[in-house]
């Protein structure tokens, strides 16, 4: 399984909704970055994918963006195949 970083904040419920789905696909371990605690990293983030908002997520080296990229991604079955290197 592909390392997975996730860029959250605590009471983002996109980041929770994203959380949910990555753990039900069989993700047992998170790189959680909390943007709200480690104010620094929300400038990495944001120099990285150009975005602001959370969740930004990484699967392996891909950017897949936000939530709603996430859903997205799984609903057209290329997650799982992602997730596993392919």
């Amino acid at each position: 399984m592909q390392p997975v970083k996730i860029y959250t904040t605590a009471t983002c419920p996109y980041c929770i909704h994203a959380k949910q789905l990555l753990k039900q696909r069989g993700v047992a371990e998170l790189d959680e970055v909390r943007v709200d605690m480690l104010p620094g990293e929300r400038q990495k983030m944001m120099d990285i994918t150009g975005r602001r908002t959370v969740p930004q997520i990484f699967i392996g080296g891909t950017h897949v963006g936000g939530c709603d990229d996430l859903v997205a991604l799984d609903g057209r079955g290329a997650l799982m195949p992602l997730l596993n290197g392919g």
